[in-house]
């Protein structure tokens, strides 16, 4: 991948738009160590248990499993620590206001390259109850439907 190649997906976290309700995302940059970079550039990491949380002003990213690099030496990193993300002074404040409201967590979405540089898609979420997710996927179980008797239809 070439500097300036636009955006390289590495992890995407796709449960959590089944079991939330995502209100709001936000776009922040990841503090990350060296072979940490390189463990994403190989397209290796796991947002499945990640959350974000807001600690001293600062907002900071646990349980995401980015593995050691393999030809790392002393210099390695832990897999599950906590990195610290970057946003604006604003959007801290936001979130953080929000996440301490009953229900709602910060959950990271995507993790990416955009333009050489490491981004994680952050989401201000809310927990999905069971027919909530019942009613989600009858809902594209009918959309499905729709679009295959309206293709049927426009192939006659």
């Amino acid at each position: 991948m070439k500097d300036g190649a636009g955006r390289v997906l590495v992890a995407s976290n796709r449960k959590a738009r089944h079991d939330y309700h995502i209100d709001d995302t936000y776009e922040a940059g990841i503090v990350l160590m060296g072979t940490e970079v390189k463990a994403l550039r190989a397209g290796r990491a796991s947002l499945v248990d990640g959350y974000a949380s807001v600690d001293n002003g600062e907002i900071w990213l646990e349980g995401v499993h980015i593995p050691e690099y393999a030809q790392g030496t002393w210099t390695n990193h832990a897999p599950r620590r906590k990195r610290k993300l970057l946003l604006h002074r604003l959007e801290i404040d936001k979130l953080a206001s929000q996440a301490k409201e009953k229900g709602f967590t910060i959950i990271p979405l995507q993790l990416y390259f955009l333009n050489g540089r490491a981004k994680v898609e952050i989401g201000l979420a809310r927990g999905k109850k069971e027919y909530d997710k019942r009613q989600t996927l009858r809902e594209r179980q009918d959309r499905r439907e729709a679009d295959r008797a309206m293709s049927t239809r426009a192939d006659r």
